[in-house]
């Protein structure tokens, strides 16, 4: 194998990485340019010099970039707009109380969020009965810290 066909190896090798990896990366184009950078220095690696792929690697990588810039900032502001990732997607939902919330701190009590139930606790001096209805203020580790939507449902 001569050497400029052990580079078109290295450089296919490389596209195909680059590839494989924006498609496991979630995101808009961040490794497409460098992919196709590549395939473009393995074709110039079988015309030229090494020297000359790598020129092309980065020449090519850049104006793809900047090529697929307005295609990825499309894409982005078509996609939904999500408040939080995990147990923070909670935050500013509405649950109902199952056993009551105490006012002492640490002393949780049990609310139902859609399908799902967490302990959770309210702020100092505020207790919950079960049944209120509850909003999400915050995700403290395992815990949700929760407000009352409604005056009813708050015994000091």
């Amino acid at each position: 194998m001569t050497q400029s066909a052990i580079w078109a190896a290295i450089w296919l090798a490389a596209a195909a990485t680059f590839g494989i990896g924006e498609i496991l990366i979630a995101g808009s184009f961040f490794l497409m340019p460098f992919a196709v950078g590549a395939l473009a220095a393995a074709v110039s690696s079988l015309l030229g010099s090494v020297l000359l792929s790598w020129l092309v690697f980065l020449v090519v990588s850049v104006a793809s970039f900047f090529a697929m810039r307005p295609l990825a900032r499309r894409l982005e502001s078509r996609a939904p707009s999500v408040a939080g990732i995990g147990a923070n997607r909670l935050v500013g939902a509405e649950g109902v109380v199952l056993a009551p919330i105490s006012p002492t701190p640490g002393d949780a009590g049990l609310v139902k969020v859609g399908s799902e139930e967490w302990r959770a606790d309210t702020r100092p001096g505020v207790s919950l009965t079960a049944g209120s209805k509850v909003r999400i203020i915050e995700i403290q580790g395992t815990r949700l810290l929760v407000e009352p939507t409604g005056i009813d449902d708050v015994i000091d």
